[in-house]
């Protein structure tokens, strides 16, 4: 009895136990929140590396709010600060491993680093620029220096479809003319100049660009705050750390198709007024050519160019510019300069050629221009 009484003594002091487990049960729970507070931490971190793609495309769908920025509003701010902080961070390097200070660049490329707008590529495509004398001088007027940070090729491409345009109008205008070639110089002339006009215009207005415009003043309409918004090509790469809505990108094309329609129609206003000047003067000197030769309609010819700059050649350079070159070729020939330039000349040289050939059956349809007229049309962008 002895022993089973010894036996049972010991159970009523381990009553005590629960309390025990208990303390240990709070402390090992009170040491865990941390670790798992940190391990999520960092398994969310990759997902925030996504943001780096280049088409910035993972959010650019999303949210149809953006600001003047053209970032996301609402629940991504988080990572438009993280972005903005990295690309802070990197463009310092860049500076640093160049041995230049802020104070050396102009206020809005330092501001735009200051915000965290434009990553380490930008600034240090900015110091490549800046050793060529022509470069360093066209970067001083906004627009160049935009295109130029996004497109170090941009101004080999305007000269690409500038010299393309020279020669294929003065052949046109030569085949027209034939015989009266150097008679009607003038009229040639003003025709060649208002066709490179265009065709500079349809370079420059859907090149992919680096925004560094300031946001607009808060007093200013919708419409104003969502086409400032809005990138200048609507296929363009968005740079880390911002995103453009399918709404923007459409607004790029409505945007920069009332500019062309403006360009093309005071063009074709100027060329065809002063073909008809000619034309009439021809009539008054021989009077045997007054029902040969009819005068082109002003009016009529101009807005149906306007149109046609607007739509036809407003979407094929957004596609050329955005998708084909800075989407398909530059990421894959960025390292061979010479091999890009020249593949670039070949399909803007067939792009002109499309855009004769789309000329000519959009003038049939309209009207403005007879089958018999068009044996020798006039190449067009």
């Amino acid at each position: 009895m002895s022993t089973a009484t010894s036996l049972f003594t010991p159970f009523p002091p381990f009553s005590p136990l629960p309390k025990t487990t208990s303390k240990f049960s709070t402390t090992f729970r009170l040491r865990l929140p941390s670790p798992i507070t940190t391990l999520r931490h960092r398994k969310h971190s990759p997902f925030a590396a996504f943001s780096t793609l280049p088409c910035g495309g993972n959010n650019s769908g999303g949210g149809g709010g953006n600001n003047d920025n053209g970032k996301g509003k609402g629940g991504s701010g988080g990572g438009d600060e993280n972005a903005g902080d990295e690309n802070r961070k990197e463009a310092m390097i860049v500076l640093a491993e160049a041995g230049r200070s802020m104070e050396t660049l102009p206020k809005d490329l330092a501001a735009a680093i200051q915000a965290g707008k434009v990553p380490g590529s930008v600034i240090d495509r900015f110091l490549g620029l800046e050793k060529s004398d022509l470069m360093r001088w066209l970067m001083q007027f906004d627009g160049f220096k935009e295109r130029l940070l996004a497109d170090d090729l941009f101004f080999a491409k305007v000269f690409i479809e500038c010299g393309v345009g020279i020669f294929t109008k003065t052949a046109a205008e030569y085949e027209r003319r034939r015989e009266n070639f150097f008679k009607e110089l003038e009229i040639v002339f003003a025709d060649v100049v208002m066709a490179i006009i265009a065709d500079f215009m349809l370079v420059y207005l859907p090149a992919p660009t680096v925004s560094l415009r300031p946001s607009l003043a808060a007093s200013a309409g919708v419409i104003s705050k969502f086409f400032h918004s809005c990138p200048d090509n609507a296929f363009q790469v968005a740079l880390h750390g911002t995103s453009y809505s399918l709404l923007q990108r459409l607004g790029a094309v409505m945007r920069n198709g009332a500019k062309l329609f403006a360009v093309g129609t005071t063009s074709s206003l100027v060329g065809t007024a002063a073909t008809n000047a000619l034309i009439n003067a021809k009539k008054a000197v021989d009077k045997s050519s007054v029902d040969e030769i009819e005068n082109v309609p002003i009016l009529s010819t101009s807005v149906a160019y306007g149109v046609y700059m607007a739509i036809s050649s407003n979407l094929r350079y957004q596609v050329l510019a955005g998708v084909i070159e800075q989407r398909m070729l530059e990421p894959l020939l960025h390292q061979h300069k010479f091999l890009l330039s020249t593949i670039c000349f070949a399909i803007r040289t067939g792009n002109t050629y499309l855009g004769s050939l789309l000329w000519v059956d959009y003038a049939r349809l309209v009207g403005i221009q007879k089958p018999q007229e068009e044996e020798n049309p006039v190449l067009v962008s």
